[in-house]
């Protein structure tokens, strides 16, 4: 399987090449990392972007038993992780029928409609195979149809293939991975950039750009950058890497959720696209530490960043495996707005990115050693 993901990277290159490379090493990198294939438990491709860069730009790197990387600034003082995850949504095959579809078996938070007729790559032993979920021609399905939602169980892949023996001659077997096919494209030349998995590529961009940011500039704590496994299934790797970390203070860098599209509801989210980088003050995991917040918005003010402030529901992130290790710990997530998570599509805002990147560097310098003990002591004040 390991073979077989890794040859993604060669032989799915016209896939990552419809658009040209550009002049702009960041929309490059956010290209590169957003094609990337990397479901949970299967974050090789990415993975493989990400080390190189991590290496160079720390005093020592390594990874926990589930693949995390776990890249050290600093050798002395508080403990900071820094983290975002490298897996997206995705699934793997279940079982091939006779007459050579494929069931799957889905991987993350999936909406049953957002799964219907899309374009899929498996990650199988002889290379990728494009697949499509198909959808039942409106021609044949009963008017009482029409209009309802088909359950996940209901759809099969189609590889072409016309029994089980050409799907097994592609190289298709139960238990490869399976990522959706959704090229990264500048979006009609706007700073908006569309693509799949900014569920947590975004993330894993800002992390490289914020490391390379803060090589050589410490101020006398110890930063480890961490791009973990498996957050899409139930922060694995974050929980893996904070027992390894033993952060005192720890910041999850995430993709957000906008409310600035036609049907949102205000109680849902208030962020927006090209609003600047947000903080999370609640969501189903975790509670951001009040201290922390406070530290966080003076940063902000300081550099004159705006800052977007949210609340949300059904919302999970490796923040919370962060604040409950080595005995508890401040945490935050930060998180860049995104467009259309957890779908095949999603946007992202160039100058969301380049103010998260900024807001994180300067978040990272303030956190000296005084600053941490402050944040970390709760005596109650007479």
């Amino acid at each position: 399987m390991l073979r077989s993901i890794m040859l993604f990277c060669v032989l799915a290159t016209p896939l990552t090449t419809l658009h040209a490379q550009t002049n702009d090493a960041t929309v490059d990198m956010l290209k590169k990392l957003s094609d990337a294939p990397g479901p949970p438990g299967a974050e090789e491709p990415v993975r493989a972007i990400m080390y190189p860069v991590m290496k160079q730009n720390s005093s020592s790197i390594k990874f926990d038993g589930l693949g995390s990387v776990i890249a050290q600034q600093g050798s002395a003082g508080p403990r900071i992780m820094v983290d975002a995850h490298m897996d997206e949504l995705g699934g793997m095959v279940r079982r091939v029928t006779p007459n050579g579809f494929l069931t799957m078996q889905m991987l993350g938070g999936w909406l049953d409609q957002a799964l219907v007729d899309q374009r899929w790559i498996i990650l199988g032993s002889k290379g990728p195979v494009h697949g499509v979920t198909g959808i039942r021609d409106i021609h044949v399905v009963p008017a009482d149809e029409r209009t309802r939602v088909y359950p996940r169980d209901s759809l099969m892949l189609d590889i072409g293939a016309k029994n089980a023996a050409e799907a097994a001659a592609m190289g298709i077997e139960p238990g490869d991975p399976v990522v959706p096919d959704a090229p990264f494209m500048v979006l009609n030349g706007t700073d908006n950039y569309l693509g799949k998995a900014w569920d947590d590529r975004i993330g894993c961009a800002v992390l490289l750009a914020a490391m390379q940011r803060t090589k050589g500039t410490n101020v006398g704590n110890q930063i480890f950058y961490v791009a973990t496994t498996q957050e899409e299934i139930g922060l694995r790797g974050a929980r893996t890497a904070a027992q390894l970390v033993k952060p005192d203070i720890g910041i999850a860098i995430e993709g957000g959720i906008v409310g600035d599209t036609p049907g949102s509801r205000p109680e849902e989210t208030q962020a927006k696209l090209g609003g600047g980088p947000g903080i999370f003050l609640y969501d189903s995991s975790a509670l951001a530490n009040r201290k922390l917040v406070a530290q966080v918005k003076k940063v902000a003010a300081e550099r004159k960043i705006p800052l977007q402030y949210d609340l949300v529901q059904g919302y999970g992130d490796d923040s919370a495996e962060m604040q409950v290790s080595n005995g508890g710990v401040p945490t935050i997530n930060i998180v860049v707005p995104v467009r259309y998570t957890h779908a095949h599509n999603g946007i992202v805002n160039r100058k969301d990115f380049d103010q998260t990147v900024d807001f994180v560097v300067a978040l990272l310098q303030s956190l000296t050693q005084s600053t941490v003990n402050d944040l970390r002591d709760f005596t109650p004040s007479n």
